[in-house]
């Protein structure tokens, strides 16, 4: 039985990555930052109904000691680096903490597989954000980064301390390049379950406005489900690299609210205000994504469908917010 130690465990790719490994046969370790919200932090667990067989163990990226701690005791077969400071927003404004936590947090994984469990296999969450500013109209994995946000830049110290540690010591190490990827276990900050969740409100009569920023950002939309795969056959091939995962289609924020509103009978239009103040201080434009290096070395590709994930994180909000309502 193979035993794998995500961190980020609570977190929407977490989630359905343990459901993905506990499916394969494997034991799975779940890394947490224990707060003062405990009692909801494994919402997104008890959602897929696996909270129960996922084994927590304490740890936080900032504490190399604590990490080295809990890969001594897991000794791990595979490590899921998907723990960060994940809200490119927020990163502007807390810019030291996204750097300590997203970017030296990953070091401190990487030093720590390297001296308890240098054997095991690591992935590490990297980010289509950092090509940020497009340098070619298709990203791969030889497009030139260009980070626009803090989250964007540690994200790159990250990726490339990935390829470091894997180049100086050995280790199986790969980066999974991954386009925007979301689902009903996505986070309320995020664009996607923002307009859903909105859509939701405003079907049901609580709510009769969207608020929203630059709605023609285009972007590589793909299903968490999807894109969790892609990692785990990561760390089963022969040799470390990294790998763009996308669909090779790029949508407008506007046209994604189209769908989501098309959806339950009403127009967008009718609804969404634009908000200058929700607008990023340096914007990514667009960002579309080529998996050919993915599709021909292990045979990925996705199965879901733009249309068909965004009616389904419509259909879970509604649900949701009738369940409240009662």
């Amino acid at each position: 039985m193979k035993r794998a130690l995500i961190t980020g465990v609570t977190g929407q790719d977490g989630a359905y990555l343990s459901e993905l490994l506990l499916g394969k046969g494997y034991e799975v370790y779940g890394m947490l930052r224990r707060s003062s919200s405990a009692d909801v932090v494994d919402a997104r667990l008890r959602w897929l109904g696996i909270e129960k067989h996922i084994r927590f163990v304490d740890g936080n990226l900032t504490d190399l000691s604590g990490l080295m701690r809990t890969f001594k005791e897991v000794k791990p077969d595979e490590v899921y680096n998907l723990a960060a400071q994940s809200f490119v927003k927020s990163s502007w404004q807390q810019p030291l903490l996204t750097g300590t936590v997203t970017g030296l947090g990953t070091a401190n994984v990487l030093e720590a597989v390297r001296l308890e469990c240098p054997t095991a296999r690591f992935y590490q969450a990297s980010s289509s954000e950092m090509y940020g500013l497009i340098q070619e109209p298709v990203q791969t994995e030889t497009t030139p980064f260009y980070p626009r946000s803090p989250y964007a830049a540690a994200k790159l110290y990250a990726h490339w301390m990935t390829v470091n540690y894997r180049e100086s010591f050995n280790l199986h190490a790969s980066s999974g390049i991954l386009f925007n990827h979301e689902s009903p276990l996505r986070g309320i900050e995020f664009v996607t379950r923002k307009v859903t969740d909105g859509v939701a409100r405003i079907k049901l009569g609580l709510e009769k406005e969207l608020r929203l920023g630059n709605i023609d950002a285009k972007r590589d939309w793909g299903h968490s489900k999807d894109y969790v795969r892609a990692m785990w056959m990561m760390l089963q091939q022969d040799e470390p690299d990294d790998y763009v995962i996308a669909t090779g289609r790029t949508t407008t924020v506007r046209d994604m609210c189209r769908i989501a509103f098309d959806h339950v009978g009403l127009k967008a239009e009718d609804h969404i205000v634009i908000c200058p103040d929700l607008f990023r201080p340096a914007e990514v434009d667009v960002l579309l994504g080529d998996s050919k290096k993915a599709r021909e070395k292990f045979g990925w590709v996705p199965e879901i469908g733009l249309e068909e994930m965004i009616r389904e994180m419509v259909d879970v909000d509604l649900q949701r917010v009738r369940r409240n309502m009662k």
